[in-house]
């Protein structure tokens, strides 16, 4: 099955940046939660940005409004592409690296294409199983000098996986959703419903914690996610979702652990081994299976 590339320059540009904001995202949450409460820095950067949603969809001219009869479907969806993934995620990169947290995440290629599968029944093309095999590659590569520590928490390595096969089964929701609401006011609402999710349950875990007020390092974190991760990455991964397979979704942004793996090692002054040079070559083999044309694609409309 061919599986073309429908990203036009523009759309090119905005996973570049989505690349880089959301690998840099990664130790910038280790900070935010290296002494909050989880769920209380989730529900922080959500205050926060949902106002940053609404502005942008006010200076745009995009309604908020979602049909009642599309409520069931948007719930689904912000269950599984944003909820689930924010509080799984979130605990699991508490109790592992920040780097390796992202490794774990970014198998969600190797859940999507599972998932569809068994569940929906696909079939892959050669080109996306071989980007498959080189993200699995890259993974195992980054994984390999850290497994005494990642068995060390399992509940960790669980957490992460348990958010990677979450979002992977969201891709394939949101690439077949019937919803005619604008992907602003799927965005805004997903965070709404992950805001009284985080919400609670830092309100019912979480209180006993709630001592001082955020530093600066951890004010800067929660900016970052309000503003940049909210108001500009999610709207462009939801995007992305919908243009390609779930499977080619996730492979294109499969430099994104590395960019986290290496923003960590900036911050820890670590040095890279030949393992992680080696991964970055694989997961670079992965992203060129989505974003570079088939043969003989130029001669096809």
């Amino acid at each position: 099955m061919n599986e073309p590339l429908r990203l036009s320059p523009r759309d090119l540009w905005l996973l570049v940046l989505l690349t880089l904001s959301w690998g840099v995202n990664w130790p910038v949450m280790k900070i935010g939660v290296h002494e909050l409460a989880p769920m209380t820095f989730r529900t922080l950067t959500m205050l926060g940005g949902l106002p940053v949603l609404a502005t942008i969809a006010r200076v745009r001219g995009v309604s908020l409004r979602v049909p009642r009869e599309e409520c069931a479907e948007l719930f689904v969806l912000a269950l599984f592409n944003l909820v689930l993934w924010m509080v799984l995620a979130i605990y699991g990169v508490k109790l592992l690296s920040s780097g390796r947290a992202a490794i774990l995440a970014y198998t969600m290629p190797i859940w999507a294409a599972l998932i569809g599968i068994v569940v929906y029944a696909e079939h892959p093309s050669r080109r996306l199983w071989i980007g498959v095999g080189a993200a699995a590659l890259g993974v195992l590569l980054l994984v390999g000098g850290e497994m005494a520590t990642i068995a060390g928490r399992p509940l960790g390595t669980l957490l992460m996986l348990s958010a990677a096969a979450v979002w992977g089964f969201g891709t394939h929701l949101m690439r077949r959703r019937r919803l005619s609401a604008h992907i602003l006011a799927i965005t805004f609402w997903s965070l709404v419903l992950g805001l009284a999710v985080c919400g609670g349950i830092a309100v019912a875990f979480e209180r006993q914690s709630w001592v001082r007020a955020p530093d600066a390092a951890e004010w800067a974190a929660i900016a970052y996610n309000a503003l940049v991760v909210f108001g500009f990455s999610q709207l462009v991964w939801f995007r992305l979702a919908t243009i390609l397979t779930p499977v080619a979704s996730g492979l294109s942004v499969m430099l994104i652990p590395v960019i986290g793996l290496y923003s960590g090692i900036v911050m820890l002054g670590e040095r890279p081994g030949w393992q992680d040079w080696v991964a970055l070559a694989a997961v670079l083999v992965a992203i060129a299976t989505v974003l570079l044309p088939a043969r003989g694609a130029a001669g096809r409309h």
